[in-house]
């Protein structure tokens, strides 16, 4: 593993005074890439989110490096002692415990610390759960995504949270514990019961599940089998369709339709939206739509 990874990457250049961010796997250590296990064998100190995680990391290629703990509770104070290494010349990696550092888990406030300090920060991409999920839901409606992560545990933040999820069209991406999944998906089908939901289980291990179906069948699906609860799970909540124009509140579309007797069109509908409140861009795709040939 540790040729081919030099065979790979070895030429390329990796210079020291550096942090190097580096993606682990998020269940399967086949996908650990061969540029992240050659830096690794490179790098001078790492820091991880759990020592003995990333010990056991590093034991599996063969490894020993000088562990600096950095996870949510001492971010602050390990980024100080990261950026001391770099100061004397070293090369330093951070890894979190699985998957992409800095999205969901620590990271970003020790890569503001390094970049604030005027060292270079160097991505090595690799597993996200986040995009693997994406790239299974089949979401044709969607355009781009919005990444939630895990909603507050508390019941007013987290109702008030899922709240705000639910108005939202475009797609999410949200991470859920085993201990509350089952209520997620209750949530979900009260509140949102058409939504496509895609859930997937226990990505790229041995029991990965992967379902997409409408919200008002999860709770279903779950109870269907005890084996279903457990696990970590991402959860991709799809668009929503885009409003059809006649959406619009009916008193926007009079207002626009007498603008228009009188008006240029792009006109009309800017001063339709204003008295209004309706959006410019539904106004002008019903003007367009209702405009005589």
């Amino acid at each position: 593993m540790r040729r081919a990874a030099l065979e790979a990457a070895g030429r390329q250049h990796h210079p020291g005074a550096t942090l190097y961010v580096l993606a682990t796997p998020i269940g399967n250590l086949a996908d650990l890439t061969l540029r992240a296990i050659h830096l690794l064998g490179r790098i001078d100190a790492l820091a991880c989110e759990d020592t003995r995680v990333s010990a056991q990391l590093l034991h599996h290629l063969g490894l020993e490096k000088p562990l600096i703990a950095l996870h949510a509770h001492n971010e602050q104070q390990a980024a100080a002692a990261v950026v001391e290494r770099l100061a004397r010349g070293e090369a330093v990696g951070y890894v979190s415990d699985a998957g992409t550092p800095a999205i969901s888990d620590p990271g970003a406030a020790l890569v503001a610390t390094v970049a604030a300090a005027g060292y270079r920060v160097v991505p090595l991409p690799g597993a996200s759960s986040a995009t693997a999920a994406l790239s299974v839901a089949g979401d044709t409606l969607g355009h781009g995504f919005r990444f939630v992560g895990f909603l507050p545990a508390k019941g007013g933040e987290r109702r008030d949270a899922l709240a705000a999820c639910l108005a939202d069209s475009a797609t999410l991406v949200l991470f859920e514990a085993p201990h509350r999944i089952e209520a997620l998906a209750a949530a979900l089908a009260a509140d949102a019961p058409g939504r496509r939901v895609t859930l997937c289980r226990e990505l790229s291990k041995q029991f990965e599940t992967i379902v997409t179906l409408a919200a008002a069948e999860l709770p279903g699906w779950l109870a269907a089998d005890a084996n279903r609860e457990r696990g970590e799970f991402v959860l991709v909540l799809h668009a929503l369709p885009a409003a059809a124009p006649d959406a619009l509140p009916a008193a926007a579309l009079r207002t626009l339709a007498v603008l228009l007797r009188e008006l240029p069109l792009k006109q009309a509908v800017a001063l339709a939206s204003e008295i209004s409140g309706a959006p410019r861009n539904a106004l002008y795709e019903h003007a367009l739509a209702t405009r005589a040939p």
